[in-house]
């Protein structure tokens, strides 16, 4: 078993502190279970791994689920298109996701602050 594969068994169980779960780390773990699975098994899964990760944290308000649909639609549209890297190489390639702001170009500020529901929060910009 890869460290990679180790540390996304551990994401998925919930058993990473959140502070030990930066930006980059949430794009590395997003990266790696996009490879694995289809995007709605995917989603499904680490919006689970988030939400638990966050209850234990004693923040449960601080999981949106807008903004983790929003991001994994992003980061899996970069990664079909990038099939044959590692993810140094990815984020390398894609410098922007690396950015907690990122989704500012398709959400407006209210939407990702008050995290509304993912139908109402698409602006189309």
């Amino acid at each position: 078993m890869s460290a990679e594969e180790r540390d996304l068994e551990r994401f998925l169980r919930g058993d990473v502190a959140a502070a030990d779960l930066p930006h980059r780390e949430h794009l590395r773990m997003a990266f790696a279970i996009l490879r694995r699975h289809d995007f709605l098994e995917s989603a499904q899964r680490y919006a689970a791994a988030l939400r638990i990760i966050a209850h234990r944290a004693g923040h449960p308000q601080a999981f949106s689920l807008t903004i983790t649909l929003a991001f994994l639609a992003l980061i899996a549209e970069r990664l079909a298109a990038q099939q044959d890297v590692d993810f140094e190489e990815f984020a390398a390639r894609n410098p922007d996701l690396l950015d907690k702001g990122v989704l500012a170009h398709w959400y407006r500020p209210e939407w990702r602050r008050d995290h509304r529901p993912i139908a109402a929060a698409a602006d189309c910009r």
